[in-house]
């Protein structure tokens, strides 16, 4: 397939994005507050963070960062809106896009990490984003001269993280994840789901994240408006891929033993989003707001020197099956 580079250049465009990636953030957020249940019986509530970048700094813009911290299912949950532009892509935005280097840019999403406090929950990343880059974007192009619009293109998806591996649970994962991207072409989730496990790869641990689940970035061969749809369709399904999982396991018994080894196992979570994360990358390289590019991190996490399973374990079960790259369907 001929890739395509679509561009906008109205308010309308990106008031129309805006839009739905605002309206994706509090549809989630309400989701899980209800999760959490009443307040009065421990149930936590998101605190909304609205910050700004005025004009003048290398990076201007906008966005909200809800988050919840403490509460009865979720030990911390991030999911932040942002919508910045600035006059140079970072290096991180440009290593699959070299001619684009120097470019000004425009870029907003929705990302969101959560950290359930039982062990036996999994913790799940997704995001969706826009970026557009070249004239219209942010100014003039890299040359300063006057262009033909902005190129754009989309990225995101989401992936699972157990702790406690079951096959249930990474199989309505991935169903959700497929089903998503079915009506915009067969191939998509088999490359999509290749392309997340060897992206959420520890390289240095020669480990997988997680069971996966889709991710896709530099975007744009179906046209804006398919591969922006295609785009909300994954922020769409994303509740109905977690909060299942969710439900299935947030009332299942466990102690200190399993508790240690999710804050081991924690540790390797921040190890990726600290190390290989492009979009962790990306926030810090354009002068992003720290607070709100590490959300993603847990409250609590730990570290065991050359740490072993006891052959036959559950903790042993993980490595061996649920943190290898596999069909799930």
């Amino acid at each position: 397939m001929t890739t395509q580079k679509p561009t906008f250049n109205t308010a309308d465009t990106v008031a129309r994005v805006r839009g739905y990636l605002e309206g994706l953030q509090a549809r989630i957020t309400s989701a899980l507050e209800d999760i959490e249940g009443p307040q009065s019986q421990g149930g936590a509530r998101f605190r909304s963070d609205a910050w700004r970048r005025e004009s003048g700094s290398a990076l201007q813009g906008d966005g909200i960062t809800r988050i919840l911290e403490g509460g009865r299912v979720f030990e911390r949950a991030g999911c932040g809106f942002s919508h910045v532009s600035g006059p140079r892509l970072p290096p991180s935005a440009t290593q699959h896009r070299p001619e684009l280097a120097g470019a000004p840019f425009e870029a907003m999403g929705v990302s969101l990490v959560f950290h359930p406090r039982n062990p036996y929950v999994p913790t799940v990343h997704m995001n969706v984003r826009m970026i557009a880059a070249g004239t219209g974007a942010a100014g003039t192009d890299a040359a300063g001269q006057a262009g033909q619009g902005p190129i754009c293109w989309f990225g995101g998806g989401m992936d699972l993280t157990p702790y406690y591996g079951f096959d249930e649970d990474a199989v309505h994962f991935h169903r959700a994840c497929r089903d998503a991207l079915a009506p915009f072409g067969e191939g998509l989730y088999p490359r999509f789901k290749t392309w997340c496990d060897e992206y959420f790869y520890l390289k240095h641990r020669n480990e997988q994240r997680g069971v996966g689940g889709i991710f896709f970035d530099d975007f744009a061969e179906l046209g804006f408006e398919q591969s922006l749809a295609m785009t909300q369709s994954v922020g769409d399904a994303f509740l109905g891929a977690y909060l299942p999982i969710v439900q299935r396991r947030m009332h299942m018994g466990h102690g200190e033993r399993e508790r240690e080894f999710q804050l081991y196992r924690r540790g390797r979570y921040v190890e990726f989003n600290l190390v290989w994360d492009r979009g962790t990358h990306f926030g810090l390289q354009s002068g992003g707001r720290t607070e709100s590019i590490l959300l993603s991190m847990p409250p609590l996490a730990a570290w065991s020197y050359q740490r072993e399973p006891q052959p036959g374990s559950p903790e042993a079960l993980l490595t061996e099956r649920f943190l290898q790259r596999r069909d799930w369907i």
